[in-house]
């Protein structure tokens, strides 16, 4: 494209490079991931963050304009794989930071050290905007008309969003291809998928079933993958770190918290703080939580069981393939009320544990229970998220109860998604109901609806003796 990128496999045995135009999601040779990396002395990059401050305030609609107003696009000096001219935005990125004082006493951090990355202000409500602006902008240069991704839901409602509002260079439609496993994707979810025109295919499997089947499409069908496995992806998903450390004045903060499913957040956060610290853009790097769900856990068992490491990159692969194996002969399954992180094979975790190795990271898992009272919780301080969100803050929950967090680091949890990608979950929770595939029973924080007469006398006394817990 412009010379100044290229893609890399990740493994150090192979490392082998290819142009940013081959249509890649492997390396040919020996079948690793795939990096996007940079020629750093011919790019143009600025000597200090606070350089992309201005740009909040670019007025007009041309390029430049458009491009400035995009979280993601603001800061194309560090992603620079992309011309002006080729940018594909749908405003993606306009978060902020999120001062979170309340919710730091219920957890145990000291006021005005805890701050939530708001991801569901994102035009599809979820934190896939900001890698899908970056993989729509290859595949609109590289002609593609069909684009595919296997989604436990937001994957699936952000293409398709995308897929209906761009066109190829030539002025042809875009047309997006979901595949999801049978009853795995929240009904927020798939309506926003249903209501932007994709092609729905529910699959008889789980959603590791559908990731190995859209990868054969786009093998063979000419499909254009839009899952993380696309490096192009967790580019677009590296600028959620720039705008947080823009939200704290571009100091690093101690910890960062994200879900984990797929692995991709964690692995382009981990790519972003490596990059930013070999361009001398900052001085360190804060330390990486992921939190699984426990009945999803695959990561967990793996680092804290397995006692599985990056190894500078000479990972044991035979492990992994034996606990796979194991997995498989157990019949067990990826199984949680966070259907966002419901993946019982993440397609990113050799760069996941590259990422927890080079921010000295941590791994636990949590239940489903307190993953739905953090998230009740995060909602009774302002916040609302979906469930899969609220794994970070009841990560940050667990590490404060082992003293691994202390009260007075400055902490981040990554809300990934808004609160009405799975309004199912929260209506049941707050009305007490039993979900009866996942056996929830604890409702610490649920604010269950009052049945009133409809009588003045009768409401007043309902408000006189209601006892919302705060």
């Amino acid at each position: 494209m412009n010379g100044l990128a290229f893609q890399q496999c990740i493994s150090h045995s192979c490392a082998r490079r290819y142009g940013c135009d081959d249509v890649l999601f492997a390396c040919r040779a020996c079948g690793s991931l795939l990096d996007i990396n940079y020629d750093w002395s011919r790019c143009e990059v600025p000597k200090s963050l606070s350089f992309f401050e201005k740009r909040w305030s670019t007025p007009g609609r041309d390029l430049v304009a458009r491009a400035d107003f995009s979280g993601v696009w603001r800061f194309r000096e560090l992603l620079p794989f992309a011309a002006l001219e080729d940018i594909v935005t749908l405003a993606e990125g306009r978060t902020q930071l999120q001062q979170a004082d309340d919710l730091a006493t219920k957890v145990g951090i000291k006021p005005g050290n805890l701050f939530l990355q708001y991801e569901g202000f994102n035009p599809s409500g979820s934190f896939k905007d900001n890698g899908m602006a970056a993989a729509f902008t290859i595949a609109r240069k590289h002609g593609r008309r069909r684009v595919g991704c296997a989604s436990t839901g937001n994957t699936s409602a952000s293409m398709a969003m995308y897929a209906s509002q761009t066109r190829t260079q030539r002025g042809e439609p875009m047309q997006p291809i979901v595949f999801v496993g049978g009853g795995k994707i929240s009904l927020g979810k798939l309506a926003q998928a249903l209501d932007f025109g994709a092609l729905t295919l529910q699959i008889d499997g789980d959603f590791d079933a559908c990731m190995s089947l859209v990868q054969q499409a786009a093998n063979q069908l000419d499909l254009y993958l839009m899952n993380s496995v696309n490096p192009f992806r967790l580019e677009g998903q590296k600028t959620i770190m720039y705008r947080v450390l823009e939200g704290l004045g571009w100091h690093v903060p101690d910890w960062i918290i994200v879900p984990g499913g797929n692995l991709g957040n964690s692995s382009a956060f981990g790519k972003a703080y490596m990059e930013l610290r070999t361009l001398g853009l900052v001085d360190r790097v804060p330390r990486l939580a992921i939190i699984n769900a426990s009945g999803a856990d695959t990561l967990s068992r793996l680092v804290n069981c397995e006692q599985l490491k990056y190894e500078g990159g000479r990972i044991d692969s035979t492990r992994v393939h034996s606990f796979y194996g194991r997995m498989k002969a157990e019949g067990r399954a990826a199984k949680t009320i966070a259907s966002a992180i419901e993946i019982g094979r993440p397609v990113n975790l050799p760069k996941a544990l590259r990422a927890l190795e080079y921010m000295n990271g941590v791994v636990r898992d949590v239940p489903d229970e307190a993953i739905l009272d953090a998230k009740a919780l995060v909602g009774r301080h302002g916040f609302g998220c979906e469930p899969a969100s609220a794994a970070s803050v009841a990560g940050l929950q667990l590490l404060r109860e082992k003293g691994v967090i202390s009260p007075s680091d400055t902490v981040v949890c990554i809300l990934t998604g808004h609160a009405l990608k799975d309004s199912d979950a929260t209506v049941h929770y707050h009305q007490s109901i039993v979900n009866d595939q996942h056996q929830l029973k604890l409702k610490t924080f649920a604010n269950t609806p009052i049945r009133c007469p409809a009588t003045i006398d009768a409401i007043s006394t309902c408000i006189r003796h209601s006892s919302v817990v705060s």
